[in-house]
This record gives structure tokens, C-alpha cells and sequence, in this order.
């Protein structure tokens, strides 16, 4: 198959879910998206014989949208999509490419379908490859949460599109330098600093210099970096001077940053991340939007594994409806073994109350669509 790519070197990692299926040399499929790679070996092999299949974004026409559900929008499916298009978009940025807007647009506007159609499912997806994602995987998981976050807070649909393309480009100027940055163990050097400080600039220039031109975009990513109480930069604003678009972009990037493992500290649970979010009203956000993203969340955000009361381990599919829930799937039964078939479980009987949140080191494999009851 021609279409078929080799892996580089460090697009897997041990511990985290596949973001594709990884094919051999016939097309044949080896492992599905949702495998988590062991050990070393396993790795090796892949690297050596693993292939994947890039794919092209495809913009939902009007007549699909008006037509559509969550059924026909798997954001699992279209993960690898997100990220190559997102790919293509910043390159284009980057290399002045007059058409790189619209790049940016329709990823934008697939991730807004995802968004509204398969709300739990583009949630999920942040949480279960939290491991340790790439940059790349970063701005994907700050664009969906900016959706979701500003839908809650209620921030004009008109500017929602803007925002998302904010959040999808205000790190531009720091792609090339962030993966290597995140395994950074020491302390950052002046110069270091300095590339971190001056990325908003940065991201701007390059997008003017593409022809885009939007004041409401420039500013979001000019002040995304600055704090309610005057402590942020580069201009040292607060209150009411920092626009609400650019604090939920700020939130987005917060709270992926807690549940993210760096090298030089441990990942936080989203129980701790919780309550470092319902402190973070006080000086440094607008009371509101830390209370949007709790609401998004709810105590178990869809994505993340419990352990309940009968022992079973599972992963939550679906946040509290009225009285039931949340909703969650069995990955291991009672007696520790996998399950290869889907067996739904409403966390509100007493049977199936949630005892704990489970935090593994390596996460276990899932077929992600199947389940989220996607269509095969």
C-alpha cells in the first residue's frame, strides 16, 4: 500500500495508547489504535516493521452537519486526522503559504463537530493519551477543551471559531522546541526562558505574515500567557483588561498541563487537578470559567479509570445523566481478566458505585470505538 508511511522514532511511546493502527508492509493490520506498547521489544518492533496510513482532513459539508450525531462523528477514528491536519496547517503557517488560514479553519471547525456532536468522546480523548503527548497532541487537547469550556461559559458562538483557531496556533513559535522542552529534567536556561516569553510574538508575526488578519485572534494569543492579578506576561495585564477568550484558552493549557507527565515531575491525578482548578478563581481567572471547566469534567471526566465496587476496573464513557451515572465501560472484570466484549455499567446502583480512581502506570489496551459503541 503506497499511501503507507514509516513510524519516526519517537511517535510511540511505552505506556500510552497507539494514536493509529500501525500496519505491515502488506496492509495488513498488526495492532489497533488503543494497543499500549509494554516494553522496549515491542517498541523496536514497531519502529522496524510498523507503518501507518497519514489521512487528509475532510470538512463536513452543511448537508452532513445538519444531519449528523454522535454516531457518525467518532473523534477516536479521526484522532490521526487532527493530527496531521493540524500538522499541515502550522507548516503552512510557517512557510507563508497564502492559503495556511484556511488550514487552520477547517480543523478548526472539524474539531467544533467533534465538540458538539461527541462531546464525551473529544473528552476522553484528552484523557487517555495524557501520558505523555506531543506537542501536536497538546494543541489538539487545548482547541477541544476551548470548545468546551467556552460553550459552558457562554461566550458568543460567533467567537468560539476564533478562539479555537487561537488555541490551535498561539503555539506556533514553540513547536519545534516544546517536546524537547517537556523532557527538559533541569532548570531552564536564560535563553530558554526567553524562546517560552516571546512565543506569543512570535505566533502572531508568523500568522501576519501569512495574510491573516484579525484583531480578536491576535489578542487572544497576545494574552494568553497573562494573570488576573497583574503576575503574567508580556504586558503584565489583569481584571477585566485580559478578554475572557484568551483566560479559557490559559484554562485549556492549565489543566493539560497538570494531568501531563513532564521529566521533571509526576503527572496529577484529575481528583488533585480538580482542586488546584477550584482555586484558581481566586485572583487569577474570572470566578466563571474555572467553574465551566469543573462542570465539563464533572468528578470523573470521561476517559479516566475507576476501580468499583464489585472490583471491576472501567473506564468512564459518559458523564451523569440526571439521576444515573457517570457512565462506564468494564475493561477488567472482577477477577483482573480483560473484556473483549462491551458491557455498559450505571455507576448510581450500589452494585457499581465507584469505589477509586485507578491510576496505572501503564494504561491498559482498549478498543476505543468499540467501547464508545462506535460503528466499525
Amino acid at each position: 500500500m503506497s499511501e503507507l508511511v514509516r513510524i519516526a522514532p519517537g511517535a510511540l511511546t511505552i505506556g500510552r495508547p497507539l494514536p493509529w493502527d500501525v500496519y505491515d508492509a502488506d496492509g495488513n493490520v498488526l495492532l489497533c489504535q488503543g494497543f499500549v506498547i509494554q516494553t522496549d521489544s515491542q517498541l523496536d518492533q514497531l519502529f522496524e516493521r510498523g507503518l501507518f496510513k497519514p489521512r487528509v482532513i475532510e470538512v463536513p459539508q452543511e448537508d452532513d452537519e445538519a444531519s449528523g450525531d454522535e454516531a457518525e462523528c467518532n473523534p477516536f477514528a479521526r484522532y490521526p486526522d487532527y493530527l496531521q491536519a493540524l500538522e499541515k496547517a502550522l507548516a503552512a503557517i510557517a512557510a507563508g503559504e497564502p492559503d495556511a488560514r484556511k488550514h487552520l479553519q477547517d480543523l478548526a471547525h472539524a474539531l467544533e463537530q467533534a465538540c458538539i456532536k461527541a462531546p464525551d468522546s473529544s473528552l476522553a480523548l484528552i484523557h487517555l493519551y495524557s501520558v505523555g503527548p506531543t506537542i501536536h497532541e497538546q494543541i489538539i487537547f487545548y482547541a477541544i477543551l476551548c470548545q468546551l469550556i467556552a460553550r459552558q461559559f457562554g461566550l458568543d458562538e460567533q467567537r468560539i471559531p476564533i478562539l479555537t483557531e487561537a488555541a490551535l496556533s498561539a503555539n506556533l513559535a514553540l513547536v519545534p522546541v516544546a517536546d524537547k522542552l517537556n523532557a527538559f529534567n533541569k532548570v531552564l536556561s536564560t535563553e530558554q526562558r526567553s524562546v517560552i516569553r516571546k512565543h506569543p510574538q512570535r505566533s502572531i508575526r508568523a500568522l501576519k505574515a501569512v495574510g491573516i488578519d484579525n484583531d480578536l485572534l491576535f489578542t487572544i494569543i497576545a494574552q494568553h500567557h497573562e494573570q488576573g492579578d497583574g503576575s503574567g506576561y508580556p504586558d503584565g495585564l489583569s481584571g477585566a483588561d485580559i478578554r475572557p477568550e484568551a483566560e479559557i484558552l490559559a484554562l485549556a493549557e492549565r489543566y493539560v498541563a497538570m494531568i501531563t507527565k513532564r521529566a521533571y515531575r509526576k503527572r496529577m491525578n484529575v481528583t488533585a487537578a480538580r482542586k488546584l482548578i477550584a482555586n484558581l478563581a481566586d485572583g487569577n481567572f474570572r470566578p466563571a470559567l474555572p467553574k465551566a471547566l469543573l462542570q465539563i469534567l464533572g468528578e470523573y471526566p470521561p476517559g479516566t479509570l475507576v476501580r468499583l465496587e464489585n472490583n471491576e476496573v472501567c473506564v468512564i464513557t459518559g458523564r451523569p445523566v440526571r439521576a444515573r451515572g457517570p457512565f462506564v465501560q468494564v475493561v477488567f472484570d472482577s477477577s483482573g481478566n480483560s473484556c473483549d466484549t462491551r458491557q455498559e455499567r450505571d455507576t448510581s446502583v450500589p452494585e457499581f458505585n465507584i469505589q477509586a480512581l485507578e491510576e496505572p502506570d501503564i494504561m491498559p489496551s482498549m478498543s476505543f470505538s468499540r467501547i464508545w459503541g462506535f460503528p466499525d
